[in-house]
């Protein structure tokens, strides 16, 4: 398997970057919400950070924030921004910030290479129809898996799920993964790519996705994070460190988490209207993206799944221990 990057890259478009670097919790109403009582008589909230990408999944956080639903948890929560997941791992195993939401394969990857790091609760997941897939030009003689052998597909990082993906559904279909050439691009930047021939295939995710498929010539392939059913596409960490000296925390963030992606399941209409807030994206843009699924449950077994993929595809060296990787 080839991997390179690509230098001179633009930035990434408005609709995906989010200028605020960090916000404090508060109401959408203004009203004021009395805090909870703590059980030893003290109302005083606890003040935590939590780490989130400028997506659209990620909005659901800022929702709850609003809402209320974490100071009914006994937390005061500001929301720091970064640019990419990884970033997020080194600012929670330090403790910089207290939480974090992003994709479960980087959380593997640094505990495997030895950053205590625990998944505390689910997020967000594959749905159908997907909200992130793979495109190819109609003419591109690109039909199944397979056909990405000899071929470059763009994607906004490599060693991530997006490539992790491709690879198993190339070889599910008969075809040899390491003969499909991984390469970045920033997401806004693909379609022109693809149109141009300098790629043949391009892994995108909303809104990236709508745009593409609504262009003349560019036809779906498919979702490569459906190599693993109900795959997350991102989960809730915490560091080994903070969440051994602060279980009750832990335990209200995730409880806190778990009700505000309930909510805005719930209420699509309000959550959609976040999601407008917290990245800046085009209310008109936002109403008809695919919306990923969104739960604080975990399901054990789909992270074992992700662990022993990416140890067959060398993602990893070896397998973390996932009794502590994963919050019991």
């Amino acid at each position: 398997m080839m991997r390179k990057r690509l230098t001179g890259i633009a930035a990434l478009a408005a609709t995906a970057a989010l200028a605020l670097t960090a916000c404090s919790s508060g109401s959408l109403s203004g009203d004021e919400t009395t805090p909870p009582d703590n059980g030893n008589g003290s109302t005083e909230l606890t003040k935590v950070t939590v780490g989130l990408l400028p997506i659209a999944p990620a909005a659901a956080v800022q929702f709850g924030i609003d809402e209320g639903i974490f100071e009914k948890h006994g937390l005061d929560v500001e929301v720091q921004i970064g640019q990419g997941g990884a970033a997020l791992l080194p600012a929670v195993s330090s403790q910089s910030i207290e939480f974090a939401v992003g994709n479960p394969l980087s959380v593997l990857v640094a505990a495997s290479q030895g950053l205590e790091m625990q998944i505390i609760a689910g997020y967000s997941a594959i749905t159908d129809p997907a909200p992130s897939g793979i495109v190819v030009m109609e003419d591109s003689g690109i039909t199944t898996w397979k056909d990405l052998e000899g071929k470059t597909v763009a994607l906004n990082a490599i060693n991530t799920q997006g490539d992790l993906g491709t690879m198993g559904w190339v070889e599910k279909d008969g075809g040899n993964p390491a003969n499909v050439e991984f390469t970045e691009i920033a997401f806004p930047d693909q379609l022109a790519q693809l149109e141009q021939g300098n790629i043949d295939a391009s892994w995108i995710p909303e809104p990236f996705l709508s745009a593409a498929l609504a262009t003349e010539g560019v036809t779906w392939l498919g979702d490569p994070l459906t190599i693993i059913p109900d795959l997350y596409t991102m989960v809730t960490f915490t560091s080994t460190a903070y969440a051994d000296a602060n279980p009750e925390v832990v335990d209200a963030f995730a409880a806190a988490i778990t009700e505000s992606t309930e909510l805005a399941m719930t209420d699509e209409a309000a959550y959609r209207a976040s999601i407008v807030e917290f990245t800046g994206m085009p209310a008109d843009v936002v109403e008809n993206i695919r919306l990923e699924k969104l739960s604080g449950t975990l399901d054990r077994s789909i992270i074992e799944e992700l662990s022993a993929l990416a140890l067959k595809y060398k993602f990893i060296e070896n397998e973390p221990d996932l009794d502590a990787v994963i919050r019991q």
